[in-house]
């Protein structure tokens, strides 16, 4: 795909060059992946005035990539000597050599001592520090076909692991152990490993979001909510389910089931091109709202999904901006009740219009209220 990460760089570069930037110095990992491709750990990227002057800067330590993993073929790759030195310090070293007179680099990633190691290395003559701000992150949101093909095979994968668990006996056995029998189960069928840290929750613990397991065993009754993803070829999917242990669900069982499938029924279908953000995360919320659930709801309905498990956009209430066609997100609304369980069900999907048939759903796991 050398093509596909020049032509990244190059809109990037529109929009430095654009407010008043020479060169950029890229730094957050998943953003130097997305203009790299898979890197060393730690590598850092100068973008320059024009392709040929882009530079992967690599630590000299022990290259940790993946076996094949190799970035852009059309990129320059210089690699510091010996185990020592920062590629940040030394990429912005080489920016003077270039010509560039303002370098703008990733504030909001920078740590302060990362920021003034920068600056004591550039001539305050000739060569001045501006913010790139979020403009990667900004590009990154609307995925291309091959990105969400990735993001597609992930979620198969989640799926896979899921189903091949609900087939197995659960009764007696804990959280901790139900957790890593599924991480290592998106390994056997495929993942880079799990996109997450899987949370497994049972019983008064079941709804809690981003739960982390714990010895508690499985007992008949509960509620059981999972909540996990793969990770295939550095993208990252997420799929939440829950179901009812060894008996037909409770009346109150069934009930808070419905409520929530409601609200993500309805969040799922205010995804469309030129939705505002906000008016996502109220179409969902507004249901548990009218229920009485108002305390403890979560901060956003659901975001954005792909190098990172947690990208722009925010479905949340005070979210500004409109959904584009071809981005991924998640719609997780979730209810926990304090010493009773609760449920929690997400779906990765990718924002497609009314004329492609509506969102596409990733994550095809039943979202039946199985008693398993």
């Amino acid at each position: 795909m050398p093509e596909v990460y020049a032509a990244r760089r190059s809109r990037l570069r529109g929009r430095f060059n654009a407010a008043g930037s020479t060169a950029a110095l890229v730094s957050r990992p998943a953003n130097v992946r997305y203009l790299a491709g898979p890197v060393p750990e730690g590598a850092v990227l100068l973008v320059g005035r024009a392709d040929a002057h882009d530079l992967l800067v690599c630590p000299g330590a022990a290259d940790d990539r993946a076996a094949g993993a190799r970035p852009d073929d059309g990129l320059r790759v210089q690699t510091l000597p010996g185990t020592e030195g920062d590629p940040a310090v030394a990429a912005a070293d080489l920016a003077v050599g270039t010509g560039s007179d303002c370098l703008a680099v990733e504030e909001h990633h920078l740590t302060m001592a990362r920021h003034r190691a920068i600056r004591s290395v550039l001539p305050a003559s000739r060569l001045r520090l501006s913010d790139l701000d979020r403009a990667v992150e900004q590009l990154r949101v609307v995925k291309d076909e091959e990105e969400i093909s990735c993001l597609r095979i992930g979620a198969e994968i989640a799926d896979q692991a899921l189903g091949e668990l609900l087939e197995s006996i659960l009764v007696g056995r804990t959280e901790r152990h139900l957790a890593l029998e599924l991480e290592r189960r998106l390994v056997d069928h495929g993942a880079d490993g799990p996109a997450f840290a899987t949370s497994v929750a049972t019983g008064p613990h079941a709804g809690r979001r981003a739960h982390r397991p714990t010895d508690r065993r499985v007992e008949e009754g509960d509620f059981l909510s999972v909540c996990l993803g793969a990770t295939y070829r550095g993208y990252r999917s997420q799929i939440g389910r829950t179901f009812v242990i060894g008996t037909t669900p409770a009346q109150w069982q069934i009930d808070l089931y419905d409520l929530v499938f409601a609200a993500q029924r309805a969040g799922r279908e205010a995804l469309v091109p030129g939705s505002a953000h906000r008016d996502v995360d109220r179409a969902a919320r507004q249901v548990l709202d009218c229920a009485g659930y108002t305390e403890g709801l979560p901060a956003a309905t659901g975001h954005g999904v792909g190098l990172e498990i947690d990208e722009d956009p925010q479905l949340a209430p005070a979210a500004m901006g409109k959904l584009d066609a071809c981005v991924p997100v998640t719609v997780e609304p979730g209810v926990h009740l304090p010493g009773r369980g609760g449920v929690r069900i997400d779906d990765t999907l990718v924002v497609r219009p009314e004329a492609d048939g509506g969102p596409e759903l990733l994550t095809i796991t039943t979202k039946e209220l199985l008693a398993l």
